[in-house]
């Protein structure tokens, strides 16, 4: 059982996935909350049935899954939508997430959560919050490159979301994802050993000040 939770976060398009690939190669495991919310929205997912009597069945594609095109649409179209559909959705993840996290065997766990900063509730559950950081001209590329969508609902996407000014404020540690695959290695590498020295005495916190040299190191 993994004792010692580091929240890894970062807004769309950041680059979190590569990143937690890399702490996953030095035998970390990794509790992504998007992974789980594909899951349970997969056909014969765990919270279909709940979506599609809450909003009706044209939120659900041919084969069962959600029809997340649809489903993006309305939520930007009414914000109550998405609150509703968030209601169904967060406490499934959040209880699947924390047995992922309660039954790894690592030393740590990275807890993948793209709002951790939006969310009080995932904040509460991490001893460190670590921010995958990229400029926005960045984000909106790789989204508009991976989604197939232009640059006014990318920057709608981003808007929903804490200010890149205001997620670095919250972190702990920060990776800056604007550099090379090789510096980005060295840096996950960094970290993780210092992540190995955190959880063996949980109760040591170094200021954000030492920790954001050791990711600039």
């Amino acid at each position: 059982m993994s004792a010692y939770v580091v929240g890894l976060t970062g807004g769309i398009g950041s680059g979190k996935t590569t990143v937690s690939n890399l702490f996953a190669t030095h035998g970390t495991v990794v509790v992504d909350t998007d992974v789980i919310a594909h899951q349970l929205t997969a056909p014969g997912g765990e919270a279909m049935p709940y979506i599609i009597a809450e909003f009706g069945p044209n939120v659900a594609s041919s084969n069962g899954a959600l029809d997340r095109a649809a489903m993006r649409q309305r939520v930007f179209a009414d914000p109550a939508a998405r609150q509703r559909l968030e209601a169904i959705l967060h406490p499934m993840i959040g209880d699947q997430a924390m047995q992922a996290c309660t039954s790894a065997h690592s030393a740590y766990v990275l807890l993948v959560v793209p709002l951790l900063v939006e969310t009080r509730g995932w904040k509460k559950r991490c001893d460190r919050i670590l921010l995958v950081d990229c400029d926005e001209a960045t984000q909106i590329g790789r989204v508009m490159a991976r989604s197939n969508l232009g640059e006014t609902e990318a920057r709608a996407i981003l808007a929903t979301q804490a200010s890149r000014q205001e997620r670095q404020a919250a972190a702990d540690d920060i990776i800056d994802n604007d550099l090379g695959k090789l510096e980005l290695a060295a840096r996950v590498e960094t970290l993780h050993r210092a992540y190995l020295g955190y959880a063996k005495s949980k109760n040591f916190k170094p200021s954000v000040e030492i920790s954001r040299q050791i990711a600039q190191n």
